[in-house]
């Protein structure tokens, strides 16, 4: 794996990091597969007791990769649908993986980066963090991670944030229910490990049996849900809006829905 790297220590506790820091861990077509795939693996791997996220760098994940954007603009309907699927299906994968996940968050994390946050069963974050859905500025929308954000957020809560594009601080993030603690940068390590800790003392299948009971009891996330996501992205991508943010992100220009004044 070129884009994500993973360990697993002594006591069970795997790290599955993003690992295209020079990126800021932007999500690639190949980082999500490996993503995935490491999340299998991770799940159906006995002598792991909890998986935490993490990315490595200065960014946690600034969403989508500017080259895959850029090929999603110059791709037909087939391609666009498939490239939404792909970001589906990762999400899919860590929000059904049986073992705990720890969210580890630092430096920024925008537009699918909230939706790795929102699939974590508990997120903890550096207040120097900068959290933002910034599709909108670019004439798309939160598509594929709407699900997991309204399951973690709520609507109400989620209603705040979602459309604006606008950037709001760790602490925000936590207040709306995103994060579950924000604490100064240089405790975010012990801050993790005090998630950790506790599912180290506790029976693995039963923990495992929770999380699924939970997934059953909250909002449904299903294959009717996801194929609609999908939909409502690659229909998205077609838009003239989607067109011209696209296109004033690579010429670095406003769009023309920019506010001048």
């Amino acid at each position: 794996m070129e884009n994500v790297a993973v360990t697993v220590d002594m006591r069970g506790v795997a790290r599955l990091s993003l690992a295209r820091a020079e990126k800021h861990n932007a999500l690639s077509a190949r980082m999500m597969d490996e993503v995935t795939d490491a999340t299998n693996r991770l799940g159906a791997d006995p002598a792991v007791r909890v998986i935490v996220l993490a990315g490595e760098g200065r960014s946690f994940c600034a969403g989508g990769d500017l080259g895959w954007m850029q090929a999603q603009r110059d791709a037909g309907a087939a391609a666009r649908a498939r490239e939404a699927t792909r970001l589906a299906r990762m999400l899919q994968a860590l929000n059904t993986c049986p073992k705990p996940l720890i969210g580890r968050v630092h430096g920024n994390a925008f537009g699918g980066g909230l939706g790795l946050i929102s699939v974590c069963d508990v997120a903890v974050a550096a207040e120097t963090a900068r959290f933002g859905f910034t599709e909108t500025r670019l004439g798309l929308i939160p598509a594929t991670i709407g699900p997991y954000v309204v399951a973690r957020m709520g609507e109400a809560m989620a209603r705040r944030v979602f459309m604006s594009a606008r950037l709001f601080p760790a602490g925000e993030a936590q207040a709306l229910g995103l994060l579950a603690r924000s604490v100064p940068a240089e405790e975010l390590d012990a801050a993790v490990e005090a998630e950790v800790t506790p599912y180290l003392s506790v029976a693995p299948g039963a923990v495992s049996e929770a999380k699924a009971l939970l997934r059953r009891l909250g909002p449904a996330i299903d294959e009717a849900t996801i194929a609609e996501t999908v939909e409502a992205l690659a229909r998205r991508w077609e838009s003239e809006e989607a067109a011209e943010g696209i296109a004033a992100f690579f010429e670095k220009r406003p769009a023309r829905w920019h506010d001048q004044s």
